[in-house]
């Protein structure tokens, strides 16, 4: 086995990890980024911030540890593109982050194509994805250089390559997600014939070297967050699934060495593609979790978000809230729904208000798991959960207690540069099973459901209405 230099680099912040033989986490460092949430849905980030925070996370953690590694592992935030320089690797564009929304035009203008792009690529027709605002970029602000998500231009400063993995691709809308190459039909749709693309690898495979840590060291492990955290969390086998919990809450499902084609508005991805073999999920996206927490914080109903749980009220006292501050994900793909607070009395106080966002969280998540279900053609049997609004006993139980499964908390706050870790680990070891490489954990905390299944569809059939009315015209 191999120690490995994880690096995830997110929406809010960069994580490096060294990463022992067995799994064990060495040192940690963070370093923070700061999007900017501009008017009418943008939502932009510094690409050299994203470049800083990479390089200042990785050595950190590598000074804390005080060992060598074998490699440096890249998972990255997905969907988030910018501009750049192919010849001089400087940035022409700030990056536009995953959740902006400025690039709806483009999807309304190819509305009569919305069938052929799910056909061809699991997706959704949705700015949510890549090439909508890759082909903004290129409209609006230059038709210089390369355009590309953050994860080709950060390899390309670390290493020279320029490529990507093939899951941060199957994110795109422009790979064939059955034959995992580009597709000249949808480059040509979204305007983007002609553009160079960057070299399609597997996660396992060693894209280059970089001195950027120093000493020479290979870099592999390439890998979209949320697959990463999949491969973390052991989902390697058809019907497992796993929900991270982060700024927004991210459900994904096995299916296999097949790409199934959602019947209920989900979308379908490459979980991985290591020791030649590729791996297939299906995922739902919840666009509010911490994001809603944070809206209660800056709305003065909470202190701060530690203190989630002590105000949270043990029933929400029939108040109901659709937390849809940044709109509706699977599987309504309404970024124009709006969120709601109803059933409110004189007597409702903040701890009741606080109760129903997390249960509205929560309701979510459970939609997702029956249209994942649907999906699969079998019920899940258990959820397995990542991220930091775990650590909020109040929603884990919310979230057993809606979805009518048990849920079992990851016991490390880290699954993605973990996954990370475990990919690059079978790119050193050709012939490493990825279970192995991937080794066993236990559940820190396991939630049975407490509620009946007559209570939780009550629930639920309320909340799907009230979802429904949050939609403009409903």
């Amino acid at each position: 086995m191999s120690t490995v230099l994880a690096i995830d680099q997110g929406t809010s912040g960069t994580k490096a990890i060294v990463v022992a033989e067995d799994g064990t986490a060495l040192a940690v460092a963070e370093e923070p980024v700061r999007p900017r949430y501009l008017d009418g849905g943008r939502v932009e980030q510094d690409p050299d911030e994203l470049l800083d925070s990479v390089l200042t996370a990785g050595r950190r953690a590598l000074a804390e540890a005080g060992r060598p590694v074998d490699a440096v592992a890249l998972a990255n935030q997905g969907e988030t593109v910018l501009a750049w320089d192919p010849d001089s690797g400087e940035p022409l564009t700030d990056a536009l982050v995953w959740q902006d929304r400025r690039a709806e035009s483009v999807c309304a203008e190819l509305a009569d194509h919305a069938e052929l792009v799910a056909r061809r690529t699991g997706l959704v027709l949705d700015p949510y994805f890549s090439a909508p605002k890759m082909a903004w970029l290129r409209r609006h602000r230059t038709r210089e250089g390369v355009v590309t998500t953050t994860d080709t231009w950060l390899v390309h400063r670390l290493t020279g390559a320029f490529v990507t993995d093939v899951t941060t691709a199957s994110r795109s809308l422009l790979l064939d997600v059955d034959t995992l190459t580009w597709d000249g039909e949808l480059l040509e749709l979204f305007g983007l014939a002609g553009e160079r693309l960057p070299r399609l690898v597997d996660c396992d495979e060693i894209v280059g070297t970089t001195e950027a840590f120093g000493g020479r060291l290979p870099v592999a492990g390439l890998v979209v967050d949320q697959q990463a955290a999949l491969v973390a969390e052991g989902c390697l086998t058809p019907g497992s699934a796993k929900c991270t919990f982060g700024t927004g809450a991210f459900l994904l499902a096995n299916t296999g060495t097949r790409a199934v084609r959602s019947r209920s508005g989900l979308t379908s991805s490459v979980a991985w593609r290591a020791g030649g073999e590729t791996a297939y999920c299906v995922d739902g996206q919840v666009y509010t979790a911490a994001s809603a927490i944070r809206w209660l914080t800056d709305s003065g109903l909470l202190s701060a978000p530690g203190e989630l749980d002590a105000v949270a009220a043990p029933d929400a006292g029939g108040v109901l809230c659709v937390p849809a501050l940044a709109g509706l994900a699977a599987p309504w793909w309404r970024p124009d729904a709006t969120a709601s607070l109803t059933g409110m009395t004189l007597a409702t106080g903040r701890g009741q208000l606080v109760r129903a966002v997390l249960e509205g969280v929560a309701a979510q998540v459970a939609e997702v798991c029956r249209l994942v279900a649907d999906d699969l053609g079998a019920p899940l049997s258990r959820l397995r959960a990542d991220g930091g609004l775990t650590h909020s006993r109040a929603l884990m139980q919310a979230q057993a207690d809606l979805a009518q499964l048990p849920v079992d908390v990851y016991p490390s706050g880290h699954a993605t540069p973990l996954g990370a870790a475990a990919l690059a680990r079978v790119a050193l070891r050709p012939g490493l099973p990825l279970a192995e490489a991937v080794g066993d954990w236990r559940p820190s905390t396991v939630y049975e459901p407490a509620w009946s299944p007559d209570r939780a569809a009550a629930f639920r059939d309320r909340w799907r209405r009230a979802a429904e009315l949050g939609l403009p015209g409903g």
